[in-house]
Order: C-alpha cells, then sequence, then structure tokens
C-alpha cells in the first residue's frame, strides 16, 4: 500500500485548481460556445471545484489553527456560490438586483479572504488556499467585467440635439463665383452669420440611466479595491468612446481625412463647416461637460481615475473634429471661406475656457496643446485669407467700363463683406495684431490723401486697432481700383459719375453700419467731400459747355452786316446748339444710373438751378429778337426732362416737338 504523500497531493490540487481556472476564463472570453457545450463545461467546472475543495489530510487537521480552518470553510461556500453563478448564461444585473448584491457581496468576500491570506505565515502546502482564491478573484473579475460593460451600453439615454437651443444661420449668399467675380448681386444684403453663444451655460444631461449608477459605481468600487482597476477603467473608455462616436454621428460629423477636406468643392465644404460650428459646441458644452460628470459619478469626483478615463474617452471624438479644423486651416486661402474660417475661429475660441475647465489637469494637458496650437493654426488661416482678399480686390481688372456708371459689384461686395466682418471684431483683431498695414494707405498717392483733409490714420479719434488699419488700407485699395476702371469710359462726364456712385455707395454703407464706429466719422466726412467733388466734375465735363452757349459775352463779336441780323442769326444757332447738346444729354444720360435716390435727385436739382436759370434768362432777354417757331422747349420742359435723368434707360427727344 502507497503511503500518502503530502506533496503529490498538493501537486494535484494545484493541478485541478489550474484546470478550473482555465475553463472559467474559457467560458468568459469565447462567446462561440454552444449551450450544450457550456453546460458540458460548467457541470465539468462543478466537479473539478468539488474534487478540489480544500482537504487537509487528517493527521494535520489537528495540528490546523483555527483562523485557517474557518478560511477554508469560507472558501469552500464561496466557491460554489460563483461556480453557480458562472452556470447562469444571463446577465445577473438583468436578472435580480437583490441577487446582485449578493454577487457583489459575495466576490467582495473572497477579496477580504485574499487579503487575509496574504496577512498570513502560509506554508508551502497552504499557499494553494491563496491561489484557489486569487483564482476565484480573477473569474469573478472577468465575469464583473462583463456586467459592467454590459449595463455601461443597455442602459444608455437617448441623445437628441435638436433640443438644445444652439441656432445656426440660413444661407450667408456667399458663393464661390461672386467672390472670385466680385459680380453676384445677391450678395449685397444677405450676408449674416452664426450666432455663438459667448459664455453659454453648460447643460449637464444623464448620458446612462440614472437608476444604474450605483451599481456601476459599487462595481468600479470592487474592482478597484480588487486590483482590477486598470480592467475596470479600460471597461469603461471602450464603451464610452463608441457612445463618443455615436454622438459625432448624430451630430453629422463624418470621419474626414485632410485629403478627403482638401478635395471637396466649397458649396459641400461650406455646409459641413456651418454643421461642424454648431456640433461642436454641443459637442463640448453638453456632451463633454455630461461625460466628464458621468465619470465623476461612477469614478469618485477628484479622482485621478476620472480624469484619466475622461481624457482616454473623449481624446478621440475631440482630436476628430479638431483635425477637420485644422484641415480647413491648411487649405487654400480662398476669400469666400473667411466668414466660416472666423465662425471656426470664434468658437475655438470662445470654447477654450471649457476645455481647460473640463480637462484642467496633466491627463488633459493634451487635449489643451491641440486645442490652443488649432486655433491658432485656424487664426493664422484667417490673417492670410483676409490678406488674400485685399490682394483679389486690387488685382481685380475689368477690360471694359462698367455698364451705366453705377455701383460696381466689386464695390458691393466689399462694402457688404467687411460689414459682416465687424461681426468678428474681436476675432479679427486678434488675428491681425502681429500683421503690419503696407505703407501705401499712407502715401501722398492715396485716395485717402485730399486737400485739406488730414490722414485718418492720424487722428486720434479714429479706433486704431488692427481690423481698423487693415480696414481703411483695403478702402485705400478699392478707391484705387475703381480710379483705374473709371478710366475706361470714353466720357470723362460718366467717369466721374462712376466715382462719385461709388465712394458715396461707401460713405452711406459706413454711416448706416458698426462700420462707423471702426473707421471714423472723419473718414465718412472726407468721402462724403470726396463725391461731392465728383459731382462737380461731372457737372463741369457735362454743362459747362452747354451753359457757354447761353452766355451773354459770348453772344457780342464783330461782323460784316446788319448787327440786328447778325444778332438773330447768332441767337438762332446758339439756341440750335444748345438743343442739340441737350437733346444728345438727354439721350446718353438717361441710360446712366445713380442708385442712390437722394443722392440723384440733389444732383438733378443741382443742374435744374444752373441750366433753367440759364435758359429762362437767355430766351427772356431775346425774346423780342427770337421767334417763337424756334424756341423748341420750355423751361417747364427741359425741367421735365433732367427729371428722366439717371434712370438706368436710354432715352430720346430728337422726336418731340413742341406744338
Amino acid at each position: 500500500m502507497v503511503g500518502f504523500n503530502p506533496m503529490m497531493e498538493a501537486l494535484e490540487q494545484d493541478k485541478l485548481l489550474a484546470a478550473v481556472n482555465l475553463i472559467h476564463m474559457a467560458l468568459d472570453s469565447d462567446k462561440k460556445f454552444t449551450n450544450e457545450t457550456r453546460k458540458i463545461l460548467v457541470d465539468l467546472g462543478t466537479r473539478l471545484t468539488s474534487m478540489a475543495k480544500i482537504t487537509v489530510p487528517e493527521d494535520e487537521q489537528n495540528g490546523e489553527d483555527e483562523e485557517l480552518s474557518d478560511i477554508k470553510e469560507q472558501i469552500s461556500s464561496i466557491q460554489e456560490k460563483i461556480m453557480n453563478w458562472e452556470g447562469d448564461e444571463s446577465m445577473i444585473w438583468d436578472s435580480d438586483p437583490e441577487e446582485a448584491r449578493e454577487y457583489l457581496k459575495t466576490v467582495d468576500e473572497a477579496r477580504r479572504l485574499s487579503e487575509s491570506l496574504e496577512s498570513l505565515n502560509l506554508t508551502k502546502d497552504d499557499n494553494a488556499l491563496l491561489r484557489n482564491v486569487n483564482a476565484l478573484l480573477q473569474t469573478s473579475m472577468a465575469r464583473i467585467e462583463e456586467e459592467f460593460r454590459h449595463i455601461l451600453v443597455h442602459n444608455r439615454q437617448n441623445f437628441e440635439p435638436e433640443h438644445f437651443s444652439f441656432r445656426s444661420c440660413e444661407d450667408d449668399g456667399l458663393d464661390e463665383n461672386s467672390v472670385l467675380s466680385f459680380g453676384d448681386d445677391s450678395i449685397d444684403e444677405s450676408v449674416q452669420r452664426d450666432s455663438i453663444s459667448r459664455g453659454a451655460e453648460v447643460f449637464i444631461m444623464d448620458l446612462v440611466n440614472p437608476m444604474v449608477i450605483p451599481d456601476l459605481k459599487s462595481i468600479s468600487n470592487l474592482m478597484f479595491d480588487s486590483n482590477y482597476g486598470r480592467e475596470c477603467s479600460q471597461a469603461f473608455i471602450s464603451v464610452r468612446k463608441d457612445a463618443l462616436d455615436d454622438c459625432l454621428f448624430i451630430l453629422e460629423i463624418e470621419k474626414l481625412s485632410i485629403e478627403d477636406v482638401m478635395k471637396m468643392e466649397w458649396v459641400s465644404l461650406n455646409s459641413k463647416i456651418r454643421r461642424w460650428t454648431r456640433a461642436i459646441k454641443i459637442f463640448v458644452r453638453i456632451y463633454l461637460a455630461s461625460e466628464k460628470f458621468l465619470c465623476e459619478q461612477v469614478f469618485g469626483q477628484g479622482e485621478s481615475v476620472s480624469s484619466v478615463s475622461f481624457s482616454e474617452s473623449s481624446k478621440a471624438s475631440v482630436l476628430q473634429l479638431l483635425n477637420f479644423a485644422e484641415a480647413i486651416a491648411i487649405g487654400p486661402h480662398q476669400p469666400e471661406k473667411l466668414l466660416r474660417i472666423l465662425d471656426m475661429y470664434e468658437v475655438l475660441s470662445d470654447l477654450m475656457p471649457d476645455i481647460e475647465g473640463l480637462y484642467s489637469d496633466e491627463n488633459g494637458s493634451y487635449i489643451r496643446t491641440e486645442w490652443q496650437d488649432v486655433l491658432t493654426r485656424v487664426g493664422d488661416c484667417v490673417k492670410a485669407t483676409f490678406i488674400e482678399f485685399e490682394n483679389k480686390v486690387g488685382t481685380n481688372t475689368s477690360n471694359t467700363a462698367f455698364p451705366g456708371g453705377g455701383n460696381h459689384h466689386l464695390t458691393r461686395y466689399v462694402m457688404n463683406y467687411i460689414k459682416t466682418l465687424t461681426d468678428f471684431s474681436d476675432e479679427l483683431n486678434a488675428c491681425l495684431k502681429d500683421h503690419r498695414v503696407g505703407d501705401d494707405n499712407d502715401s501722398s498717392s492715396s485716395p485717402d490723401t485730399s486737400p485739406g483733409h488730414e490722414d485718418d490714420s492720424n487722428n486720434g479719434n479714429s479706433s486704431s486697432s488692427p481690423m481698423a488699419l487693415h480696414f481703411r488700407s483695403l478702402m485705400s485699395i478699392l478707391e484705387c481700383n475703381l480710379e483705374e476702371k473709371s478710366k475706361l469710359y470714353k466720357d470723362e462726364a460718366l467717369g466721374h459719375l462712376f466715382m462719385m456712385n461709388n465712394i458715396n455707395y461707401m460713405a452711406e454703407k459706413v454711416k448706416s453700419s458698426e462700420l462707423r464706429n471702426v473707421l471714423g466719422d472723419d473718414w465718412i466726412r472726407k468721402r462724403n467731400w470726396k463725391f461731392q467733388q465728383y459731382a462737380m466734375s461731372y457737372e463741369r465735363a457735362t454743362w459747362s459747355s452747354i451753359l457757354n452757349l447761353l452766355r451773354e459775352d459770348s453772344l457780342h463779336h464783330s461782323g460784316s452786316g446788319s448787327s440786328n441780323s447778325t444778332s438773330k442769326t447768332v441767337l438762332r444757332e446758339r439756341l440750335q446748339a444748345f438743343y442739340t447738346a441737350f437733346e444728345d444729354i438727354y439721350k446718353n444720360q438717361t441710360g446712366w444710373s445713380i442708385p442712390n435716390t437722394q443722392l440723384r435727385d440733389d444732383l438733378r436739382i443741382s443742374m435744374s438751378l444752373k441750366v433753367i436759370q440759364a435758359y429762362r434768362t437767355f430766351v427772356g432777354r431775346h425774346a423780342n429778337t427770337i421767334s417763337e417757331k424756334y424756341i423748341k422747349y420750355t423751361a417747364d420742359d427741359l425741367e421735365n426732362h433732367i427729371l428722366d435723368l439717371f434712370e438706368g434707360t436710354p432715352k430720346s427727344l430728337q422726336s418731340f416737338h413742341r406744338r
């Protein structure tokens, strides 16, 4: 008969425990087992567990201390309970809350037993006790981790961003063609921008059903107490990363590479930027704030594990949003993008304090740094795009004169464009502060310099902000461009009328908008003086020669024959020449345009006062000399005809004859 061998007995027990442990791990990890296979494995595991129950040779029972004996009994009880739960395929937390609490209590007992055993001076043979408990604990932790994931996934709350009051604007009316050609009338008054709520209140929503938060917290506490905190945190991070991805999907944010963004047409890209601007506000101020709150509920407020879990779970989603902004920043600096890029810069800047608050410790330093870097790059893009806009205004050339001499598309576009830019004063000042305005703005050849008027940039009452300096420079560039365009007119008078219209349009736009505070009243007064000078130049070019025909001092000249007959002939010739010149002016200048009603009326009144008075004086003085049949128009006729001028539709008086 072979005698009892303690060494062999311990070795056999170790083998059995190892087998049980492998079966438990297989059941937890391999989801492809059939129900029949699982049942066989569970039965086998139960049998092996029963065989591996802690036994001690009879001859050693008497020498074992009472504490170790109690521990062995507890281990046997815990083994039986845990193996029973392992044989159940359903989720414990889905079946019975009381059973779930009992399960946690049992696993916590195993944890305490493990700690107790580690504190004892176990013999080499008794180390099997500790290994057995740790195997049970490992099996339980795998089950608990699975339950933890299940609770997080199946108790997610619906996220409905349409319930939040972040407003986005309608189409701003700027498209690629209008910018590149500076010729789309639709931009005139339709430029709008997204509403950015500065200092917006943070909204906290329940991302997970509040009823399960105590269970999640209990599980996380137990796993951390059992030295399985890393597994718990990773499980949380994995589930919540998927939830954050789903949030971006709901907000219609696609995963796009930089190459994808660079290849997009502007119409599509414009729409995506608007969607991004709205989404990032909701994501940061609602979803991320709620995500951090959830982390603190599960892992404890102020705990480092909460901070790590939040940073790791949200990092990929935040970087996805930032990557889109970076792709826009490194793309072509096209002027049509400026308003949208400013939207992006503004929202990134406004959300920076939120990001600093959410990621306040070293765990969030990477995200804080990335956010600031992208904000800087978008700011550089704003600056480069504005400079490109200035260049496009300066280099916009025309081969033909603008029909009718009215407000040029370039003038309308630029003025409405910068009028919209005043909504981004803080952002533009921040982006342009390190860029020096060209010296041409202060040169004596600039349109900003006129006799008796000091330069606006030297006026202490005018804004000296970076934006104001750049806007003045842009206005100078625009005026220089308009001067070149005015030279395309064959009729000098029409060139003056063109400049009068456009300078007046610029002045009125500034006067009636926030641009007044940027460019200043001195700038407006100077432009008022300028367009009045152009109006006077127009009158001289158009009416000086025709009014000379009615001057008395030009009628007297030496000649042969009767003075009376000579006087009659000269008078008739002068009057006929006047009518012919007036009809030519009427034919041409009814087709010319003065869009500003007040300016049009003022110029008509000014001309009427001069022309009608001169005509009445001439006809009245020579009424006895000139026969009535040579009087083609009365003064009232002429005055009515002057009221037809500048309507933009050519008319003719050649068929008209007074009866």
